[in-house]
């Protein structure tokens, strides 16, 4: 399969149209080089809180609020796409007021032959906590798929190990993104990195990038797209498959066989994802003092 991974850059958008002529555009560029599955960013959403102008764009709770109404005409708007170029597609994340005591940050997965799911991040950033009142939404899922089990872990959530190890049957982990300072990307880089070298699987990270002046939330945003496996048998020496250009909007895109996850993990040089159990009977720990 061919993997797609956005570097995606917020626009001021004047109409509904305009929104779905950027996204229609960007699904047909990706599906015109082949692209099977497309990651959208963590956030990615945020643009459509300009749609209802300068002033709730530019408020925090309010901007929530405007993205959350409209993710039932964002969904459908999804799934014609998908269906339309046979792709697999995880829109870019928004926060949603799904029922819970606070907003989640929502990812939706579109498969072409119709159906729809979703993901819901599970551990808040500090600038989720407060301001912004974002929580934890409902439990991870591992999506079977025509493309191999997907799993995805959102941002913050790549970064801890038991999440990726949650999902330890997942083939391909998602990683979407949004940072907005170079070590805030390198956080989340290693963590897809370290979950692919964990799990001995792919991750595939996208990434909001450029400014959003018109936001208070989201006005700076750095990243690119990036997919990674383990640095093993079948696999760059890097863990790198394919990077993009920093701060460089567009697609990074990458091929990954399954036969090739399944082999490393069956006669990989390590074998990082069977040994796991073997670290429970090792972290038992003694307190020794030695004392001058």
């Amino acid at each position: 399969m061919k993997i797609a991974t956005a570097a995606y850059p917020l626009d001021w958008l004047d109409s509904w149209a305009q929104y779905e002529d950027k996204l229609a555009a960007w699904v047909a560029d990706a599906a015109g080089q082949g692209a099977d599955l497309l990651v959208f960013p963590e956030y990615g959403a945020m643009e459509l809180s300009t749609l209802d102008g300068p002033g709730v764009a530019a408020d925090l709770q309010g901007s929530i609020t405007a993205v959350s109404d409209r993710m039932d005409d964002v969904a459908a708007l999804h799934q014609k796409l998908s269906a339309e170029y046979n792709v697999y597609i995880l829109g870019a994340s928004a926060p949603v007021k799904a029922g819970f005591d606070l907003p989640v940050n929502r990812a939706e997965f579109y498969s072409p032959c119709g159906a729809r799911d979703h993901q819901d991040k599970q551990i808040m950033t500090m600038f989720e906590r407060d301001p912004w009142q974002i929580g934890a939404g409902g439990p991870l899922k591992l999506f079977d798929t025509a493309l191999g089990k997907i799993g995805v872990l959102i941002c913050y959530d790549s970064e801890f190990p038991l999440l990726g190890r949650a999902l330890t049957e997942a083939d391909i982990i998602l990683v979407p993104s949004c940072t907005e300072a170079l070590a805030g990307y390198w956080r989340v880089r290693i963590g897809a990195m370290s979950r692919a070298l964990e799990g001995q699987c792919v991750t595939a990270h996208a990434s909001v990038v450029g400014t959003a002046p018109w936001s208070t939330s989201v006005e700076v945003n750095l990243g690119m797209g990036g997919v990674f496996g383990p640095p093993d048998t079948g696999f760059p020496a890097t863990g790198v498959i394919a990077e993009g250009t920093l701060g460089q909007p567009g697609w990074t895109l990458a091929e990954v066989d399954l036969k090739t996850i399944a082999d490393v993990r069956a006669a990989g040089v390590v074998r990082n994802r069977s040994h796991w159990p073997e670290q429970e009977q090792r972290i038992k720990t003694s307190r020794i003092l030695l004392k001058p």
